[in-house]
């Protein structure tokens, strides 16, 4: 699968742990892997698009073979457009699975070459999500070993 291309879509409202987690794993899978932020005017996000996409840069550049971008609109357009033939999705509960499953169905529908592929995360990360470590964040608590350190200080400055 080193010539596949990937993508891995999301909000990344921080980038946590958990996605590097699945970024990390992604990236030793498929020959290249695009970690793509969904542009969402229906959210209000904590952080921007730009925000957003220079803590995924800083927290992948480990990775050569990962690239981060930018979209908006239908996913499976998206990806025809970078020529992608899988999304990868991580999956931490039953709860994300039957959400999760109804998505790569109708992505299915609408292009029958995209494959998605489901991942769970270390259990480490588990339990872990964007929204929580906002609520964390927000309320004070310590977001550390949730999110990169560099990720943690823009939370920080982010919120006071």
């Amino acid at each position: 699968m080193k010539s596949v291309i990937a993508i891995y879509p999301g909000s990344f409202d921080p980038v946590t742990n958990g996605h590097l987690d699945l970024i990390e794993r992604g990236s030793n899978i498929f020959g290249h892997l695009i970690v793509a932020v969904l542009r969402n005017t229906d959210k209000s996000p904590l952080f921007s698009v730009g925000e957003r996409l220079d803590m995924l840069r800083e927290a992948v550049a480990p990775y050569p073979n990962v690239e981060v971008d930018a979209f908006q609109g239908l996913l499976v357009e998206y990806a025809r457009q970078r020529q992608a033939r899988v999304l990868l999705r991580g999956i931490r509960a039953v709860s994300d699975y039957e959400y999760e499953m109804q998505m790569a169905m109708m992505n299915r529908r609408l292009e029958s070459r995209m494959e998605t592929i489901f991942m769970v995360p270390a259990e480490a990360y588990s339990y872990l999500s964007s929204r929580l470590v906002r609520e964390i964040a927000k309320l004070g608590g310590s977001v550390s070993g949730l999110v990169p350190a560099s990720v943690e200080e823009r939370l920080r400055i982010k919120i006071s």
